[in-house]
Order: structure tokens, then C-alpha cells, then sequence
């Protein structure tokens, strides 16, 4: 059960991407899909008998490094964190596998693009079972290498290379972080297998590393690390680009693989990070910052799946603030719940594009809810527990988080939950924006598009009920076990809190208000998004208008790129136009006849020496021979 939740993806991905020439597109595609119900099906088994069952299991596959003091074993951790993990990403990725069944039926390398979904799941699965973090680290680069095969593969589109490639080496930054921070964890416990790291917790307390406590260090450089998987700001540039992917591929990475990979790396090392406690500050600030900043952007994007993707990114944040005051508890939760909820805004999204001839831009749609009726009431679910709507799956999870950051201790918590209020108020303002423009109002599409508007089929409805399912109950479902008063029993140790934190019942006491909050600011950004875009479209043009500083610096997102332009892109170009026309062609190539033709010239000359006469080479070893014993004697003299 263990094994082929891990390895049914792995075998999809090989039958389509090495057999899928041979047996043909759909064979390719319904294999995958087969292997990847297999798989939910262990993954949901293993959920029940581990996190429900109370029964943690580890499986040894092979010992897979022995180098002086490093033992390392290819092991399957199955504790509540990973069967949790397992369970989601197995289901949430069957539901995209069916789903693109339909969605790339008319791409010509359909194999393809299987093979990589699966691997893309393969990779992320061996992410959150990893029992050390090699095996960790392994996972984590791999899905970094799924991501750039996914979001590139439209690889004849250039912006789908550039944005392939900004993914790829922005995730390098935060990946150089990660293995520093993995080099200095083997230094301080002497093995990166997790529970070896985390008995040596309190001994290492008093260790410190160039005059800072070590713990610190290496929860800093694991928080760095997460940035760039998990998108935080300033490492988050690459998350909007990747849309040029496929749409399924978008709901992946942004529902149940990439981003989530930092949260989990965070709750996962929360015996350590729980001693570090100015990198949870720092943790808390830029998670905060986050949610704001990719709330007051997704504002003003007109790309459906931009929108949704900016979402991504400040429900990230949440996520990252929860575990800066100690609510890893929370930040998982909310990390569950969002997940179904995402990957069904994503693909409800996809067959919005799908049924509107591949048009994105929310500004040219309009008009259409009675002719896609199904998708535009999962749309509505989807929002609604983004919004964290009451009863729906965001308002348990997100509301535990603004209480747990209302609860928490120090100025960074205070930002953190006014940060939160004011991006759970923008959040719903931007979500029905997008569902107004979206599918109300008067047509914009041009009349041969609108004429082509219809449901889209079976086989994409179907995955968009299960999600929906997700979004409405899981909240309800699983409050208590994750959050709730019997977290400690559920969670079984695979989520530490220190004896200081208790967070997660302080959280449970906040005034009556605090719980009541962001279900009235959401309310509001709901009213607001009405009055403007349903009752009074023309006010948004006037506002733009009237402050086009402001609605600039929103739309070209904070300027994030063009600083990055200027500060890297643009000094690195300069060297390299440097090192090509002064370095190759005037130096190298503009000496004298030329360098490269000095060297062939040099060569030619050279090789005169090999005569092939041995009476000429047993005169040149007498000779070095003769020189060789002057030296030593004139030596050995002296």
C-alpha cells in the first residue's frame, strides 16, 4: 500500500513517456490515469491506517548511501504529515490526470505531457515521504525539474521557454539556500536522517555558528530554501509566469505539488524551527507581506489564470504567518483545504478557456454563465471557499490562521493578522471581479467566439464535482483532527510544538469578534466587487484614472521585474556582451594574427618532434637523462 502510493505515478509516467509512441495517445493517457487511481486509492488507504488509525509506519527500501559517517536508506516515511500529504496530492492529481484526458485531447504529444504529469506527481511524492533530507532533496529538485519540462512544454512559444526558464534558475536561489542548510545540519547533528536531527534538538540549543545559535542558521537557510518553491515575496516572480504551462499543469503546481513543498518543509522541520524564534519572526513578516502584496496585484490582473495564480501566492502567505507564530497545525490545514479548492478554481478556469477558444483575457469574455451553467456554479464554490466564505472548506482553515496570528505574541503577529484581515477583504473583491467579468455582463468576445461557447465535456465536469465535494466539506470534516482539541492525538508527533508554544490553545480563545472578522471584510470586498464591475462598470476606469500611479504600480505587480531587470538581468547581459566582443573577438581572436592562430601555428611546429625515429627519442632520454643527474649532483654539492 505504502509503496504503490509512492511508485504507481512512476509507472505511468515510464508506460506513456517510454511505451506511448507504440501503444498510441489514449492507451498513454488512460494508463496514467489508471496508475494514478491506483495510487489514490493506497494514498487514501494509507491516510486512514496512519493518520486516522493512529499507526505510524516507516518502509525501508534499499540502503542507498554508506560514505564514512553518512548512512543513508531509501526509507518511505508514513507518519500523519506525509500520509496526509500522500492521500492529497494522489487524489487532487488523479482528478487533473481525468480532467486533461479531455483538456489535451487535441494536443499532438499527448504521451508527453502524461508522462511529465505523472513524473511531475512521482517527484512531489517522494518529496513529503522522504525519511532524510537527501531523499528530501531529491523530491524537491525533482519537481523543480517537472515544473520547467511542464511550464515549457509548449516549447514552440517563447514565452513559454522564457517562463520555463525563470521558474527553473529562480528556484536555483532558493535551492542553494536548501543545501546550505542541509550541509550545516549534517555538521551540527551528524546525520540528516530526521530522527537522529530531531533527538538532538535540545543538545544543539547551545551549539552556535559564526556567533549566531545554530538552530537559527538552519532554519533561516530551510525558510530561504522554501521561498522559492513556495513563492514568498520577493523569490515569488516566476509563480504568475508559469501560467504559460498547460492549465492542468497550473493546477497542479499551485494546488497539491510545488508551492506546497516549502509549508511542508516547514511543518516537517518544526522541532528545530520551533528554538529559532527571530527567524519565526522574520518568517511571520514575510508571510504577511506576501498575502497583502499578491492580494492588492490579483486586483488588477485581467489573465484568468493570473488571477488565480496571485491568489496562490497570498494564500501562501497565510500559510507562511501561520507558521511563524507556531501554528504549523493551522498552516497545514489551510495547505489541505486550499488545495481542492485551487485545482478546482484552476480547471473551472480551463473550461472557461476551453469553451472560450483558448481566450484568457477576462476583458474580451462576458455574458456566458447560461451556456457554461456547470462550470460557472464550481466557479462559484471554488470562490466561495477562497473567500472563506462560513461553511465552506477556507473559512475553518483561514480563520484558524487570523486567530492563531490575533493569539500570537509581538509586534509581527499583530502585522501578520491586520495583513490578513486586509488580504482576505481584497481576496474576495478579486474573486468576483473575476466571476462578474468573467461571466456576467454584456458579451465581449467577438460574435464568432460567443457562437462556439459550450459546457465542456464529461470527462472535465467529473473531476470538478470531486473538488467541489473538497471545497465544500473538508473544512467541516476535518476541523477537529487538524485544528480542533484533538490535534495533538491526531497529529501523533509528526508536528512538534515546544513546551512554550501553545498557540494552538490560545487560538481557541480569542474574543468572539476575532473568528467574526473575515467573514464580514469578506462580505464586504464581495459588495464592493458588485457595486463596481456589476452596478457601475464605468467607476473602475475613473478610479484608474483618476490615480494612475497607483493602478501602474498594481499592474506591473510592485515592479518586481523590471528591479530584478536592472539589478541582475541587464549587469549580467553587460558582462557577457563584455566577455564575448572584448574578451573573444578583440583579445583572443584580434591579437596578432590571432591567438587561435598562434596556437594552431605553435602546434604545427611542435609536432615536428615526432619523428617516429626511436634512435631520435633514445637520444632526447640519454640528453634528459644527462640534465636530470647534472642537477642532483650540482644539488646534492651545494
Amino acid at each position: 500500500m505504502f509503496v504503490g502510493a509512492v511508485f504507481f505515478p512512476l509507472l505511468g509516467a515510464s508506460i506513456s513517456g517510454f511505451l506511448g509512441r507504440w501503444i498510441g495517445d489514449k492507451p498513454a493517457q488512460w494508463a496514467t490515469v489508471i496508475c494514478m487511481a491506483l495510487a489514490a486509492f493506497c494514498g487514501l488507504s494509507a491516510f486512514a491506517q496512519v493518520a486516522l488509525g493512529h499507526a505510524p509506519a516507516t518502509v525501508e527500501i534499499m540502503t542507498w548511501l554508506d560514505a564514512g559517517g553518512l548512512q543513508l536508506s531509501w526509507a518511505l516515511r508514513f507518519d500523519t504529515l506525509s500520509a496526509m500529504m500522500v492521500g492529497m496530492v494522489t487524489l487532487i492529481s488523479t482528478m487533473i490526470h481525468l480532467y486533461s484526458v479531455g483538456y489535451m485531447s487535441h494536443d499532438p504529444t499527448q504521451p508527453r505531457f502524461f508522462a511529465y504529469l505523472s513524473l511531475f506527481t512521482f517527484m512531489m511524492l517522494m518529496l513529503v515521504t522522504a525519511d532524510n533530507l537527501l531523499q528530501l532533496f531529491f523530491g524537491w529538485e525533482g519537481v523543480g525539474l517537472a515544473s520547467y519540462l511542464l511550464i515549457g512544454y509548449w516549447y514552440e512559444k517563447e514565452s513559454a521557454n522564457r517562463a520555463a526558464m525563470k521558474a527553473f534558475i529562480v528556484n536555483r536561489v532558493g535551492d542553494l539556500f536548501f543545501m546550505l542548510g542541509m550541509g550545516l545540519t549534517f555538521w551540527t547533528f551528524g546525520s540528516i536522517e530526521f530522527d537522529s536531527i530531531f533527538q538532538g534538538v535540545e543538545a544543539a540549543q547551545k551549539l552556535t555558528f559564526a556567533g549566531y545559535p545554530v538552530l537559527e542558521v538552519i532554519a533561516l537557510l530551510f525558510f530561504l530554501g522554501a521561498m522559492g518553491k513556495s513563492a514568498q515575496i520577493g523569490l515569488h516572480t516566476w509563480l504568475p509566469d508559469a501560467m504559460e504551462g498547460p492549465t492542468p499543469v497550473s493546477a497542479l503546481i499551485h494546488a497539491a505539488t510545488m508551492v506546497t513543498a516549502g509549508v511542508f518543509l516547514m511543518a516537517r522541520m518544526s522541532p528545530i524551527i520551533e528554538y529559532a524564534p527571530n527567524v519565526l519572526g522574520f518568517v511571520t513578516v514575510i508571510g504577511a507581506t506576501t498575502a497583502l502584496f499578491a492580494a492588492s496585484v490579483g486586483m488588477v490582473q485581467n489573465d484568468i489564470k493570473r488571477v488565480i495564480a496571485y491568489s496562490t501566492c497570498s494564500q501562501l502567505g497565510y500559510m507562511f504567518f501561520a507558521v511563524g507564530v507556531g501554528a504549523y497545525q493551522a498552516a497545514v490545514f489551510h495547505l489541505f483545504t486550499h488545495a481542492f479548492f485551487k485545482a478546482l478554481l484552476f480547471l473551472g478556469a480551463g473550461s472557461v478557456i476551453h469553451a472560450m477558444s483558448d481566450e484568457q483575457d477576462i476583458r474580451r469574455m462576458g455574458g456566458i454563465w447560461k451556456k457554461i451553467p456547470i462550470t460557472y456554479a464550481m466557479f462559484w464554490i471554488g470562490s466561495l471557499a477562497l473567500a472563506g466564505a462560513p461553511f465552506f472548506a477556507g473559512y475553518y482553515s483561514k480563520d484558524m490562521i487570523l486567530e492563531a496570528a490575533f493569539a500570537g505574541h509581538g509586534w509581527t503577529a499583530t502585522y501578520a493578522f491586520t495583513c490578513g484581515i486586509i488580504a482576505a477583504f481584497l481576496t474576495a473583491f478579486y474573486s468576483w471581479r473575476l466571476i462578474i467579468m468573467t461571466f456576467h455582463g454584456a458579451p465581449r468576445a467577438d460574435h464568432h467566439t460567443m457562437e462556439h461557447v459550450h459546457e465542456s465535456p464529461a470527462v472535465m465536469l467529473i473531476p470538478l464535482f470531486v473538488l467541489a465535494l473538497g471545497a465544500l466539506f473538508t473544512g467541516a470534516v476535518f476541523y477537529d483532527d487538524f485544528v480542533g482539541h484533538h490535534w495533538a492525538e491526531f497529529w501523533n508527533g509528526a508536528i512538534v510544538n515546544a513546551p512554550h508554544n501553545h498557540i494552538m490553545h490560545e487560538a481557541h480563545e480569542v474574543p468572539g469578534w476575532v473568528p467574526l472578522a473575515p467573514t464580514v471584510v469578506g462580505l464586504a470586498g464581495i459588495a464592493l466587487a458588485y457595486v463596481l464591475y456589476m452596478f457601475a462598470p464605468a467607476i473602475p476606469g475613473k478610479v484608474a484614472a483618476a490615480v494612475p500611479g497607483l493602478y501602474r504600480f498594481l499592474l506591473n505587480k510592485w515592479y518586481f521585474d523590471e528591479l530584478y531587470d536592472r539589478l541582475f538581468v541587464q549587469p549580467a547581459r553587460c558582462l557577457a556582451q563584455l566577455l564575448w566582443k572584448v574578451g573573444d573577438v578583440k583579445i583572443i581572436d584580434g591579437m596578432p594574427n590571432g591567438a587561435a592562430s598562434l596556437t594552431a601555428l605553435a602546434s604545427l611546429r611542435v609536432v615536428k618532434l615526432q619523428s617516429g625515429r626511436v634512435a631520435n627519442y633514445a637520444f632526447a632520454m640519454i640528453i634528459g637523462l644527462v640534465l636530470f643527474v647534472s642537477i642532483f649532483l650540482f644539488g646534492v654539492g651545494r
